[in-house]
């Protein structure tokens, strides 16, 4: 590695109050180079104490860092990052993760070794939650990353900007983030046009863990899934044919959690994985009606405008 390689975390928050203390202890831990780190924190005017617990916990700790405000949506977020960042890359983080001690180092060290690789993503690590449902999010999220990302066939999946390292040129050459997306969908967005200017994805064997920790419920996971199909609709209409909507029917995906539940069940030996075809297509249930629900949106105002 370089001896001198600046890497920028970037952090988009907005409402984390229960979990940035946290994701702050996580991003002071990590033993790379305080030095050669700077943290961007941009949050959507947060209403809960998220700014002041971030500004807190890092009054003592010699990590530079700036906070910034806007209320455009992710992908302004996203892109005020790009913009002030003074790092080679950028590591994203959410305000309710944390990452291991070496997962900078490991993260950069493996970017640095590999220059085609425009964005690289650490791996979810396989744990359990705080109540059945939040085990088996945790499952599904593994089962979803056994990808290999470097095949064209991969081009649909998303890594997703959540513990990813994004190599600054890459995604300046593409122009960044789309600042128009304010929801779900700019991560995918990036990654399509990055990918089509030649850059490479992959995944780094380096572990990190996030909200699906936390007790979850059938109704937050309905709804989180059908607000992603509802902000996904654009996305894939600015990218058409990428990805083929029937592959992602709530059949494929009782198919694929089928397949996925024996090596799970080798990975973790918990029965609890055999529900994982139901999970996944209750997923996909939500994630059609909001992509639906999107479509007779745009339907009833393209309407409004003709009358």
């Amino acid at each position: 590695m370089k001896s001198q390689v600046m890497v920028t975390i970037g952090m988009c928050v907005k409402n984390s109050e229960d979990t940035i203390r946290e994701t702050i202890d996580s991003v002071i831990s990590q033993d790379y180079p305080r030095r050669l780190t700077e943290l961007i924190v941009v949050d959507g005017f947060s209403k809960d104490r998220t700014v002041y617990l971030i500004e807190n916990g890092l009054s003592a700790v010699d990590l530079k860092y700036r906070v910034f405000f806007e209320k455009q949506g992710l992908g302004r977020a996203r892109q005020i990052v790009v913009d002030k960042a003074k790092g080679e890359y950028v590591i994203w983080v959410d305000g309710d993760m944390q990452f291991s001690a070496d997962f900078v180092r490991k993260l950069v060290g493996f970017m640095e070794q590999n220059p085609n690789v425009g964005i690289a993503k650490g791996k979810y690590e396989l744990s359990s939650g705080s109540n059945p449902l939040s085990s088996l999010e945790i499952y599904s999220r593994v089962a979803d990353k056994m990808v290999d990302y470097s095949q064209e066939k991969a081009r649909s999946k998303a890594l997703g900007t959540s513990a990813c390292i994004y190599r600054l040129k890459a995604i300046r050459q593409v122009g960044g983030f789309d600042t128009n997306i304010k929801g779900y969908g700019e991560d995918w967005d990036a990654e399509y046009r990055i990918r089509l200017a030649g850059w490479k994805l992959c995944s780094v064997t380096v572990y990190y863990q996030d909200y699906e920790r936390y007790g979850l419920t059938w109704r937050e996971l309905w709804q989180r899934y059908r607000r992603r199909g509802y902000d996904l609709h654009g996305v894939l209409k600015k990218h058409s044919g990428v990805v083929r909507l029937y592959a992602m029917l709530p059949l494929g995906a009782f198919l694929f959690g089928l397949l996925k539940c024996k090596s799970l069940y080798q990975m973790k030996s918990e029965k609890i994985v055999f529900l994982l075809p139901l999970q996944k297509t209750f997923k996909m249930l939500a994630w059609w009606l909001g992509y639906l629900s999107r479509s007779f949106d745009l339907l009833f105002e393209s309407s409004a405008v003709v009358t």
